[in-house]
């Protein structure tokens, strides 16, 4: 494939033939634009033909502050304008320019390839950014075509909103438009396109971007942007900038520590992939883990295991070390960075480690039902985890069924192990420390079952729902997510989505083309 024309790319295209959709007009903000033009480009997206709505979701819309017709209003044009139409009045379209690294090496300039962020709106919630996935080329798409395909839309999709649901802090998405436009991958596929939305896209490599091409002013606006914007508390810190890098290593700590509980492999963990709110962004690779095995690696790109699920938490560490040392120009001020400097942002970043230790086993302690920490319940959450491990337990229906156990008969969780003496020395634990507490077994079981989530998107499901809409049926993705934005009831009418995987799921696989 040979590398985008930057002219091509930026060349007037066809002018509207009808004025520009209204859409939620009149809330428009867009204030990452008044950055100025070294932050992006200013281009439109490049429509799909024959676009057809594949899913929708209408609890981001009405997040949105969107009226219920939203998609089916003639002066909104919705479907139009996700398919890359003429924007909604008041947008702004621009890719944005950052670096990073990848898989732990410098990639230079990379930038939104196959993005558009369409502009910034006033919601119910507060601002959100509003961003067009699979857009057409920009200047920043390198050898990529600027397409997405409906197989990995449908996933970004369903995860982004399944991630919230299970009230992981996450990019969201608002629908999936498919169209018949051949896209090559692998494989010849079909194209389609993602409204996205976050309260903003900014990464770690859009700091490393700035910072590694000598721009002290732009890595200044920026960092001044989201301190105004979303972190207003460092403005008083003696160092702001020190203050807003520990405020994002807190973040990246909690949102981590809720991967590990929860059992999500992002896959390709990036410096470009982080985002400086500790929000779950840029879903390629990901999987939720089937059986539980510590050094599962959900990316068939990742050839070294480097994204590896344990080695998650020290990706996140090995990236903020990336963050800090683009920061240090902010830090320094108007000296040349020392040894001090270096000193402070590696102290702003320190607290990492004891977030993330501590926000973990806050997370297991609750997946476990206890309500209050004692000494031994590290060594038993571990333990647990460890008995998991040796027989790839399923981790998922392990942790749910285990809201269930009691001590006089642990069965559903005990059936899981074919170690039963293994199983019944730990079980023997649990139950003297569930006694020590006192704990009543149906509000243990409610709780537990209140973080322990019944349903998440496997990687069967979400191919089921893609081979479905590959021949034109959506009712899968669209049933499937109705499920996913209930993953902690028991929903029996759908209880074949908290089944074990099939045979089949084995051979899976996704990489960074998914």
């Amino acid at each position: 494939m040979t590398a985008p024309d930057d002219a091509a790319i930026l060349a007037p295209r066809a002018p509207l033939a009808e004025p520009p959709p209204a859409g939620p007009a009149q809330r428009w903000i867009n204030r990452y634009a008044a950055l100025g033009e070294r932050f992006f480009t200013r281009l439109p997206p490049q429509a799909l033909p024959d676009p057809v709505w594949v899913a929708r979701s209408e609890p981001l819309a009405a997040a949105l502050g969107f009226p219920p017709d939203w998609a089916e209003r003639p002066d909104w044009r919705s479907l139009d304008v996700l398919a890359g139409g003429a924007p909604w009045r008041g947008a702004d379209p621009l890719a944005t320019v950052y670096s990073g690294h990848q898989f732990g090496v410098w990639a230079g300039q990379l930038g939104d390839g196959r993005a558009l962020m369409l502009g910034e709106i006033e919601t119910p919630e507060g601002p959100m950014e509003l961003q067009l996935k699979g857009s057409g080329l920009t200047p920043y798409s390198r050898m990529g075509d600027g397409r997405a395909v409906l197989r990995s839309s449908i996933r970004e999709f369903l995860a982004s909103e399944a991630m919230h649901h299970l009230g992981i802090p996450t990019t969201r998405a608002l629908a999936v438009v498919g169209s018949p436009l051949p896209v090559r991958r692998e494989t010849i596929e079909t194209a389609a396109m993602v409204l996205r939305a976050a309260p903003s896209f900014v990464r770690f490599g859009h700091f490393e971007h700035f910072a590694h091409h000598g721009q002290p002013a732009a890595l200044k606006a920026l960092a001044d942007d989201v301190i105004e914007r979303y972190a207003p508390e460092c403005r008083a810190a003696a160092h702001p900038c020190a203050a807003l890098l520990e405020w994002s290593a807190r973040r990246t700590a909690a949102l981590i520590s809720d991967w590990q509980a929860v059992g999500f492999c992002h896959g390709v963990m990036n410096t470009d992939n982080l985002s400086i709110l500790g929000l779950t962004i840029d879903y390629g690779p990901f999987g939720f883990l089937d059986g539980f095995d510590p050094g599962h690696v959900c990316n068939h790109s990742d050839h070294q295991g480097r994204y590896a699920y344990a080695r998650q938490p020290g990706i996140a560490w090995w990236n903020l070390h990336a963050l800090a040392q683009a920061m240090l120009p902010l830090i320094a001020g108007d000296e040349e960075p020392s040894e001090a400097t270096g000193e402070l942002a590696l102290e702003a970043i320190e607290p990492y480690r004891a977030v993330f230790a501590e926000t973990l086993q806050a997370r297991l302690r609750a997946k476990l039902g206890l309500v209050a920490a004692r000494d031994g319940d590290e060594p038993l959450a571990d333990d647990w985890l460890r008995l998991m491990a040796a027989e790839r337990t399923d981790y998922t229906i392990a942790w749910r069924r285990l809201a269930d156990f009691r001590a006089a008969d642990p069965g559903p969780v005990r059936d899981l192990f074919l170690d039963r003496a293994a199983f019944d020395a730990w079980a023997a634990r649990y139950a003297a420390r569930l006694a020590a507490e006192q704990s009543d077994d149906a509000a243990r079981a409610a709780r537990m079952k209140r973080v322990n989530p019944r349903f998440v998107l496997r990687n069967h499901l979400a191919e089921n729902a893609i081979r479905a809409a590959r021949n034109g049926d959506f009712s899968e993705t669209r049933r499937l997510l109705k499920v996913l934005e209930r993953p902690y009831d028991e929903q029996p009418e759908h209880s074949a989505y908290a089944d074990f995987p099939p045979d089949w799921a084995q051979t899976l696989e996704v990489s960074c083309s998914s």
